[in-house]
């Protein structure tokens, strides 16, 4: 490939987000007492143990996986599912996936989206959401509102409740009727629902609970992680489900790809989905965290919107933009946090911060915060 081309083809993404952001890390790390890291929401706290003993009893795995998992482990997740989410669906609709990262940026392109398809995903976003239209030669359109989009051709719209970054959660008639728009125009709806087990003041709703979907899960798909629950951002957990025709097409394409959990990996989800007490000890954590943090940036002059489901709090100052805040939060406080405008325009005025600290920074960040 000539170099013309490899330009081309990184010219159709944009700047890495974590790598905009560098510069601020570099200020905060001037610290005295070092960085205190609100930023990405990479978890912190130790892997548990049942499942660190489901992986290495799995380790000897020398054969290839399967691309569909073990039964066991899609009868974990839909088991966890009707426990956590009162949500039914059959284990045979259940595929796992390298990380739900990895299937958010590539599902436009297993889907055959390419130019002249619309991908729809809400106004203040997940970047990849973005990404994976780019990637796909499809467009992608920041919308809240479905009926502002006119005879745009929709073929897949995104959900993502409770949202990353702002923690809100919709309620389920207003997500039945973005089912019922999809459906009524043949496109695939993709609920990213990898925060509902950290329902603060508000209970998330899956896109698969029959308050939603009717019923039937046509047209729909339930993207889960296992990076927040169980801290697994490193194992690559998670998996997908909803439309039997959609993942069965899904498992096809993946098998053809090569798209595999490792075997040990599918071992340790086993393990996660089925144990609930570890996620229950690791959702305290990060409810003492926010409880922490929300009143110390509160009393520093900061309010709090939204965010009352979710890892992070999405606060907004009076005196500073998203941009300005984060400048001044890194230089003075050694406190790094993400700017809210790189999750869309809208996002202009605010911060995100991530519960994803240990307990010693979160109580460095709130004697920062009152020294401000």
């Amino acid at each position: 490939m000539t170099p013309a081309a490899v330009a081309t083809l990184a010219g159709r993404l944009p700047a890495f987000t974590w790598d905009r952001i560098a510069p601020l890390g570099e200020k905060a790390r001037l610290h005295p007492d070092g960085a205190v890291d609100l930023s990405m929401g990479t978890p912190v706290d130790p892997v548990p143990q049942v499942i660190r003993d489901a992986l290495a009893a799995a380790s000897d795995s020398p054969g290839y996986p399967a691309t569909w998992g073990t039964a066991r482990l899609r009868a974990a997740a839909a088991g966890w599912l009707a426990r956590s989410l009162s949500v039914s669906v059959s284990p045979d609709d259940v595929l796992p996936v390298i990380g739900t990262k990895e299937f958010i940026a590539w599902l436009p392109v297993m889907l055959g989206l390419g130019p002249g398809d619309v991908v729809v995903h809400p106004e203040l976003a997940y970047p990849t959401y973005d990404i994976g239209a780019r990637l796909a030669g499809a467009t992608a359109v920041a919308a809240d509102s479905l009926t502002s989009l006119g005879p745009a051709r929709v073929r897949l719209v995104w959900l993502n409740s409770p949202s990353n970054p702002t923690g809100r959660v919709l309620p389920p008639g207003h997500l039945r009727k973005v089912v019922d728009w999809a459906r009524e125009r043949g496109a695939v709806v993709a609920s990213d629902e990898c925060y509902a087990g950290l329902g603060w003041e508000a209970s998330p709703v899956s896109v698969l609970h029959p308050s939603v979907c009717g019923g039937s899960a046509e047209g729909v798909l339930a993207v889960h992680s296992l990076s927040k629950r169980s801290n697994l951002a490193g194992y690559r957990a998670g998996f997908v489900t909803g439309d039997p025709a959609l993942v069965a097409e899904l498992l096809a394409i993946r098998k053809q790809a090569g798209m595999i959990v490792p075997a040990p990996v599918q071992a340790a989800m086993t393990a996660a989905l089925g144990d609930d007490e570890h996620a229950r000890v690791q959702r305290g954590r990060y409810e003492t965290r926010r409880s922490v943090l929300r009143e110390a940036f509160t009393r520093a002059g900061w309010s709090v919107d939204h965010s009352e489901a979710g890892l992070y709090l999405w606060l907004a100052h009076p005196d500073h933009d998203g941009w300005s805040a984060a400048e001044l939060l890194a230089a003075q406080s050694g406190i790094l946090v993400t700017p809210g405008p790189v999750y869309g325009p809208s996002g202009a005025r605010h911060i995100r911060v991530a519960l994803t600290a240990t307990d010693e920074r979160v109580a460095a960040a709130a004697q920062r915060l009152a020294a401000l």
